[in-house]
């Protein structure tokens, strides 16, 4: 795919363009994506880097990396993706100036968007306002019950099926892995420790099952009350891997809520907790 960040970037020819920020790129983003496929024109997408509320001063924890975010919108088949910085001169801008300068410069014909889509100063644009600018609107049935909103509330609940359900994936932590305090390996389970953004959305504290690297993942999400820790950390530790990732990027699917954290009584308790929790990781099967 090709990733641009100005329309100049982008060659002009018979464009059918879906808009939004695509936080996640769930079920219903996939349906406005799949819209503008259809349509026999260059599949193209428009996305929005912040996005527009944390630009507006707002608190949004975000389901995916832009990074990630990119990936995903590839894997649905678009062929370029205009990635716009929102910022206040973008705000200012009149829905006549977006169509002009975003839209028709680029050859678009088609525009799909969710029906909730609001563009230009004051939001004032909207999908009929498209049609009347001349574009082609196309028609995006709504995916029921399926919304950023409700994913995260999933997730805050460590629900990660249901939010596996609404993404047509399971949710997934996307980060660097970082050095931790290495504890797991002197209990003979080595764990990666995943530096998470600080801007995205994490599940409830607890042990999930999982996947990462072609492998089963066991990971804890949580600040590891046994130890009396105070700091959230991420540590999946992934079956019958062996090598070294610090410094790279690590993405964890997670499949299956197992259990809370805990404190247990010794360190025995606890080796032989993870043990469970292993061979609960090696019976999980993955949501979607």
């Amino acid at each position: 795919m090709r990733i641009a960040h100005a329309p100049s970037q982008v060659e002009r020819q018979p464009r059918a363009v879906a808009i939004g920020t695509f936080d996640g790129v769930h079920r219903g983003h996939r349906a406005v994506l799949q819209a503008a496929i259809d349509t026999g024109l260059a599949p193209t997408a428009i996305t929005f880097d912040p996005h527009p509320r944390i630009a507006l001063g707002n608190r949004v924890e975000l389901i995916t990396t832009l990074e990630r975010r990119l990936e995903l919108i590839a894997a649905a088949g678009i062929e370029t993706t205009l990635v716009l910085s929102f910022t206040p001169e973008l705000q200012m801008l009149s829905p006549h100036e977006f169509g002009d300068h975003y839209l028709r410069s680029m050859g678009t014909e088609a525009v799909a968007a969710g029906p909730d889509f609001r563009f230009g100063a004051r939001r004032a644009g909207d999908l009929a306002f498209l049609s009347r600018l001349g574009f082609r609107v196309l028609d995006v049935s709504p995916v029921p019950n399926v919304s950023s909103t409700a994913i995260r509330a999933a997730l805050a609940e460590g629900d990660v099926a249901a939010a596996a359900r609404m993404l047509g994936r399971p949710f997934e932590l996307d980060g660097l892995v970082v050095i931790g305090e290495q504890r797991g390996g002197t209990l003979g389970y080595p764990t990666a420790n995943i530096a998470l953004d600080a801007s995205l959305a994490c599940p409830g504290d607890g042990v999930y099952a999982g996947w990462a690297r072609d492998h089963r993942a066991a990971v804890s999400v949580g600040t590891n009350p046994h130890y009396g820790g105070t700091e959230r950390r991420i540590e999946p530790f992934l079956l019958d891997f062996e090598g070294n990732l610090y410094g790279q990027r690590l993405v964890v699917e997670l499949w299956q809520r197992l259990r809370d954290q805990a404190v247990f009584a010794s360190e025995d308790e606890l080796v032989a907790q993870i043990a469970r929790d292993v061979e609960a990781t090696k019976r999980a099967t993955s949501p979607v």
